[in-house]
Protein backbone atom coordinates (compact mmCIF):
# COMPACT_ATOMS: atom_id res chain seq x y z
CA UNK A 1 0.00 0.00 0.00
CA UNK A 2 1.40 3.41 -0.91
CA UNK A 3 1.54 6.21 1.53
CA UNK A 4 1.26 9.94 1.01
CA UNK A 5 3.84 12.33 2.36
CA UNK A 6 3.30 16.05 2.59
CA UNK A 7 6.43 18.10 2.00
CA UNK A 8 7.12 21.80 2.17
CA UNK A 9 9.60 23.22 -0.31
CA UNK A 10 10.70 26.83 -0.41
CA UNK A 11 12.07 28.35 -3.56
CA UNK A 12 12.72 31.97 -4.32
CA UNK A 13 14.01 34.26 -6.99
CA UNK A 14 14.76 32.74 -10.36
CA UNK A 15 13.64 29.26 -9.24
CA UNK A 16 10.28 30.58 -8.13
CA UNK A 17 9.87 32.43 -11.43
CA UNK A 18 10.77 29.29 -13.35
CA UNK A 19 8.21 27.20 -11.45
CA UNK A 20 5.55 29.87 -11.95
CA UNK A 21 6.25 29.87 -15.70
CA UNK A 22 5.62 26.11 -15.83
CA UNK A 23 2.39 26.13 -13.79
CA UNK A 24 -1.05 27.53 -14.51
CA UNK A 25 -2.62 28.81 -17.70
CA UNK A 26 0.71 29.49 -19.40
CA UNK A 27 2.51 26.38 -18.17
CA UNK A 28 2.42 22.66 -18.76
CA UNK A 29 1.12 21.82 -15.27
CA UNK A 30 -2.08 22.74 -13.47
CA UNK A 31 -0.40 23.19 -10.10
CA UNK A 32 2.97 23.07 -8.36
CA UNK A 33 2.30 19.65 -6.81
CA UNK A 34 1.73 18.12 -10.24
CA UNK A 35 4.95 19.71 -11.48
CA UNK A 36 6.99 18.46 -8.52
CA UNK A 37 5.57 14.92 -8.82
CA UNK A 38 6.55 14.87 -12.50
CA UNK A 39 10.08 16.08 -11.69
CA UNK A 40 10.45 13.35 -9.06
CA UNK A 41 9.14 10.68 -11.46
CA UNK A 42 11.58 11.81 -14.15
CA UNK A 43 14.49 11.78 -11.70
CA UNK A 44 13.50 8.28 -10.54
CA UNK A 45 13.38 7.09 -14.16
CA UNK A 46 16.81 8.67 -14.80
CA UNK A 47 18.32 6.95 -11.75
CA UNK A 48 16.81 3.60 -12.79
CA UNK A 49 18.09 4.01 -16.36
CA UNK A 50 21.60 4.77 -15.06
CA UNK A 51 21.53 1.69 -12.83
CA UNK A 52 20.34 -0.43 -15.76
CA UNK A 53 23.11 0.96 -17.98
CA UNK A 54 25.72 0.08 -15.34
CA UNK A 55 24.28 -3.43 -15.10
CA UNK A 56 24.34 -3.85 -18.89
CA UNK A 57 27.97 -2.69 -18.99
CA UNK A 58 28.95 -5.16 -16.26
CA UNK A 59 27.17 -8.00 -18.06
CA UNK A 60 28.75 -7.06 -21.40
CA UNK A 61 32.17 -7.09 -19.71
CA UNK A 62 31.47 -10.47 -18.09
CA UNK A 63 30.22 -12.06 -21.31
CA UNK A 64 33.22 -10.71 -23.23
CA UNK A 65 35.66 -12.51 -20.90
CA UNK A 66 37.37 -15.58 -22.34
CA UNK A 67 35.70 -18.87 -21.44
CA UNK A 68 38.81 -20.14 -19.62
CA UNK A 69 38.66 -17.17 -17.20
CA UNK A 70 35.50 -18.57 -15.59
CA UNK A 71 35.82 -20.62 -12.43
CA UNK A 72 33.17 -23.03 -11.20
CA UNK A 73 31.78 -22.02 -7.82
CA UNK A 74 29.30 -23.61 -5.47
CA UNK A 75 26.35 -21.61 -4.14
CA UNK A 76 28.04 -21.50 -0.72
CA UNK A 77 31.20 -20.00 -2.28
CA UNK A 78 29.19 -17.32 -4.08
CA UNK A 79 27.35 -16.42 -0.87
CA UNK A 80 30.59 -16.29 1.11
CA UNK A 81 32.27 -14.13 -1.56
CA UNK A 82 29.38 -11.67 -1.57
CA UNK A 83 29.43 -11.27 2.21
CA UNK A 84 32.86 -9.67 2.17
Amino acid sequence: MSRTTTMTVRVGGALSDFVAANVGDEGSYENVSEYIRDLIRRDKERAEAEAFSRLKAELAHAFAAPEDSYQPLTAAEVIARNRT
